[in-house]
């Protein structure tokens, strides 16, 4: 795994090339081993690499490597797990071959298939490649956005990088804050790709390409899962069998997973996904699988003892560590450089814990990402169903009658009948910041639209607050792009295509990739192989969700390699107490960051409304925490790259 920036410009080509350097080195924890760097004065190209050595340890895997005649140069950053097979097939056609990497195979790939070279890998990657012959710069990335690739578009230049910060370090590049970005950012905890928080820079979207020249690009999408209700041999499946080719689809994903020429282990929390990515390395594996997991002592976020009796059931060799609050505190000042981009999910403090705890004993290890978004894991596609269902099952005159009375009705009067009844429900379905929930309802209930109703579900500031807190519209992202394309499929379904295509890869992938790649660890996710994702897609929706739960078939997979007291167990988010930090340890970092004279002279936040959410929380009137948390974050990103 590794880190790759570069650049293409005639007209700043000598101040781009003196910024290559410092980009590349902004990039040294993705790539500690090696480095190279390649630049050519007559076309104005650019390119640099950062390796983290995972396949042919050897000077030969060093890049950019260039095609034997020279005129076609590459760097990549990932896997090609087919890599063999492929070069086999190069071989074949007359291609002779001088290292044993997978960069090498990439690039006769192209030479012998051009941009269809892409369809024949298999794994996760992010590549820009300079083609002398046709005056052309391609950006590549994977099916599912396992690898990030950022690019920068102006008159007559482009540069990219896998992170934001080496674009940072180009001292030419005008990187001008899109103010339309930071009012997604509040919404969703990210910047839904395309969009980046600079303006006329972005994400390259999964599964796509650009090829780029000086009087115009191209971009395309190459792949995209199969669409729901496609005709399938596989159609009519008994259970068994769809279980069958389940298995057979992940063996073949976790093997292909296991090719390393450095230590390789796992990352283990217990639950079903990562639990069946280790039992199936397991059974592939002679040796026993090194696993790694955290612990809490607060119960309620502590998954370490569930994860130490699956690697005891499996035999694996497990390490786990117990982490105190001032562990993970401290990695809180380190967010803004790893996410160089404005990123709140706090479930990163721990995933950088765990990522840091494998690093010391191995290089590569494999995780559960991705069975949420395939198998209707998580709660809120069911919160939705339930909330859609009870919409539409509602009369006219119903519907009036509710609208109504949520209209004349104060929320405080509720909340007042409901407080008291809090405690008693289950955790899950427990409602914080109750008066914000009301609002939302009201207005789903006088629309009714099933995009607005997922929203509710996973939106952290309303468009209402947002238009209250910055006097700023919410714009259109990929989400409703997504709803707009599935709008006749079915809901569930919907809902997953959805996250696949938003949250997955702009939340969870990079939250995973800048958590390990901040330590030099690579981590490969099997349950988002692309052939498994096609066969996922296509599996009937009351295998993926039935009797109140997801990941049915997961769970009947899984059963077959442990029992099922081991995982059968209420899901567990991954993530830390931060609503508690706020009353006590980071007390002192939100009233200061957060004050009003210092948002006041920022300009971008009504000081009296975030003035009014520290109060609540720290009074405990409310539990902000997951509006506070966003503000933190951009006050604390904004002092690290814009100060």
């Amino acid at each position: 795994m590794c880190g790759i920036v570069g650049f293409s410009s005639k007209k700043r080509f000598e101040v781009f090339r003196r910024s290559l350097l410092d980009a590349a080195t902004s990039l040294r924890h993705r790539g500690p081993d090696d480095s190279g760097l390649w630049v050519d004065e007559k076309d104005g190209v650019g390119l640099a690499h950062r390796r983290l050595s995972i396949i042919d340890l050897s000077v030969g895997g060093r890049q950019p490597m260039s095609s034997d005649d020279g005129r076609v140069h590459i760097v990549y950053n990932g896997e090609v797990y087919n890599f063999s097979s492929i070069r086999s097939e190069l071989a074949k056609r007359g291609h002779v071959f001088k290292t044993g990497t997978d960069t090498e195979v990439i690039l006769k790939a192209y030479l012998e298939w051009g941009m269809q070279c892409l369809n024949h890998f298999v794994g996760m990657f992010a590549f820009a490649l300079w083609d002398q012959r046709e005056e052309s710069l391609v950006l590549a990335r994977d099916r599912l956005g396992v690898k990030p690739l950022y690019y920068h578009q102006g008159p007559g230049d482009l540069a990219f990088a896998s992170e934001l910060k080496a674009l940072m370090a180009f001292k030419d590049l005008s990187l001008e804050i899109d103010l339309e970005s930071l009012p997604l950012f509040l919404h969703y905890q990210y910047i839904p790709g395309p969009r980046t928080i600079f303006k006329n820079t972005y994400k390259l979207l999964p599964g796509h390409y650009l090829v780029w020249k000086r009087d115009g690009s191209k971009l395309e999408q190459y792949w995209t899962a199969l669409r729901y209700g496609e005709i399938s041999s596989r159609g009519r499946m008994d259970e068994e069998e769809w279980l069958s080719e389940l298995d057979k689809f992940l063996r073949t994903a976790v093997r292909d997973r296991l090719i390393s020429d450095v230590p390789l282990g796992a990352l283990l929390s217990g639950g079903v996904d990562s639990s069946l990515v280790v039992a199936l390395m397991q059974r592939a594996n002679t040796a026993p699988v090194r696993t790694f997991s955290i612990g809490f002592r607060e119960t309620s976020y502590d998954e370490a003892p569930f994860a130490s009796k699956v690697a005891k059931y499996l035999g694996t060799e497990h390490t786990e560590l117990y982490v105190t609050p001032q562990d993970a505190l401290e990695v809180i000042p380190l967010l803004p450089e790893l996410y160089d981009e404005p990123f709140a999910d706090s479930s990163a403090i721990p995933t950088f814990l765990v990522c840091r705890l494998a690093r010391r004993y191995i290089t590569v290890a494999l995780s559960g990402d991705g069975g949420d978004e395939q198998f209707c894991g998580y709660v809120r596609y069911w919160t939705t169903r339930s909330l859609v269902s009870g919409f539409n099952g509602l009369s006219g005159l119903l519907k009036t009658g509710a609208s109504w009375t949520m209209d004349h009705v104060p929320p405080r009067w509720v909340e007042k009948v409901y407080r008291p009844c809090r405690d008693l429900l289950p955790q899950r379905i427990r409602v914080d910041n109750f008066q914000d929930k009301w609002e939302r309802l009201k207005k789903i209930l006088q629309k009714g639209d099933v995009s607005d109703i997922y929203r509710m579900t996973i939106s952290l500031w309303s468009k209402e607050d947002i238009r209250q807190a910055m006097r700023r519209e919410v714009p259109e992202s990929r989400y409703e792009e997504v709803f707009r394309e599935t709008e006749r499929w079915p809901l569930l379904a919907r809902l997953m295509k959805v996250d696949q295509e938003t949250y997955l890869p702009d939340a969870m992938l990079t939250k995973a990739d800048r958590a390990s790649m901040g330590v030099g660890l690579e981590v490969r996710v099997p349950l988002l192989d692309h052939r498994v994702v096609e066969f996922t897609s296509i599996i009937p929706e009351h295998l993926k969700f039935r009797n109140g739960t997801g990941k049915y078939l997961l769970r009947k997979l899984l059963a077959r390699y442990l029992p099922t007291d081991l995982f059968e167990r209420p899901k567990m988010g991954f993530g830390v107490p931060i609503d508690h930090w706020f009353r006590t340890d980071l007390k002192g970092l939100l009233l200061d960051t957060l004050s009003p004279q210092r948002i006041k002279k920022e300009g971008l936040f009504d000081e009296r409304m975030v003035e009014q959410k520290v109060g609540e929380h720290l009074s405990g009137r409310a539990n902000h925490q997951y509006r506070l948390w966003p503000l933190l974050m951009w006050e604390m990103w904004r002092e690290r790259w814009l100060a």
